[in-house]
């Protein structure tokens, strides 16, 4: 296999991974991009390591909490800055929300 196989086929893999995990996200891409900036807001209370903040976000928008909530945590949001973190990690180019914009 040459160079330029690999490549279409890493692309490929990684084209996969994104379609997944954007099939698998339980809510809009748009609450989801507001999700991350409402947690990554400049007067968000510092994190107490809980989903507090998020869970207060996902009942504002009548998401579903029990849905959300295992999905996060598959994605290593446990509290709600490993939501800003982890979950970023997974889903930030895929949504097209990057931490260093403010929405």
């Amino acid at each position: 296999m040459d160079k330029e196989q690999k490549k279409k086929l890493k692309a490929q893999f990684k084209q996969n991974e994104q379609d997944e995990i954007r099939a698998s996200i339980p809510m809009s891409i748009d609450d989801l991009k507001d999700l991350l900036s409402y947690l990554n807001r400049d007067s968000a209370p510092e994190c107490d390591h809980s989903l507090k903040e998020s869970i207060e976000f996902i009942k504002s928008r009548k998401l579903d909490p029990e849905v959300v909530i295992p999905w996060l945590g598959e994605h290593g949001g446990f509290c709600d800055c490993e939501v800003i973190y982890n979950v970023y990690d997974d889903v930030g180019d895929i949504v097209g929300w990057h931490l260093d914009e403010n929405s």
